[in-house]
């Protein structure tokens, strides 16, 4: 057998390695954000050094994660951009696709942002954050969403809003698959709460 035959079932290998022990961070860590490395390789079914041998430590693991969810959030907002949409059904459909992306990482970027700091949090939710102004404003102009704040300030404020909804969820006070935080997003941007709700479910189907 030739050496690249014998080295593609190892890459193989490795990458499913890698992929495995991913996800088991990713459950561990969401589970208890105090499990160690030696819990997360041993949840894993691998042996320490075949943990450190893809991740170096601790950092380097919420490193992978981070760059795991940041892809996700890239593929969320993507999704949600439908161009028929109205400014509602845009604000709302964005909300429920970043409801996913949070509600699997909730627990993990609060890590990271300990981990890297606000800045790199900044950087992540960035593009998040001007796909909403851009909704925000474009439903200021048609008179759906409040005028009193400029966009960018009431996009920021409805983005708050949905990190306290996910630190409820995370916190037990609260069940959401994202429809519940939408409505409340579009109340919060001056949707009537029947419309509001109306929306979200009709979205949600």
């Amino acid at each position: 057998m030739t050496p690249d035959a014998t080295a593609q079932p190892r890459r193989s290998h490795a990458r499913a390695n890698r992929a495995r022990i991913l996800a088991v961070a990713r459950r561990e860590l969401s589970a208890n954000p105090e499990a160690t490395i030696e819990e997360i390789a041993r949840a894993a079914g691998v042996v320490r050094r075949t943990l450190y041998a893809h991740f170096p430590g601790r950092t380097a693991l919420l490193e992978a994660i981070a760059d795991e969810g940041a892809e996700a959030l890239r593929g969320a907002l993507a999704a949600a951009a439908v161009p028929a949409d109205s400014p509602e059904q845009a604000l709302a459909r964005h909300t429920m696709e970043l409801w996913q992306v949070g509600d699997r990482y909730r627990t993990l970027l609060a890590l990271g942002r300990q981990c890297f700091g606000d800045a790199w949090f900044a950087d992540l939710t960035d593009p998040a954050r001007r796909d909403a102004v851009a909704i925000v404003r474009r439903g200021q102009a048609d008179g759906v969403f409040h005028g009193h704040l400029p966009a960018e300030v009431l996009a920021s404020a409805l983005g708050a809003l949905m990190l306290s909804l996910l630190e409820s969820v995370n916190a037990g006070l609260w069940e959401d698959s994202g429809p519940g935080a939408a409505t409340a997003i579009l109340i919060g941007a001056g949707v009537p709460p029947e419309r509001a709700a109306g929306v979200a479910a009709g979205l949600a189907r």
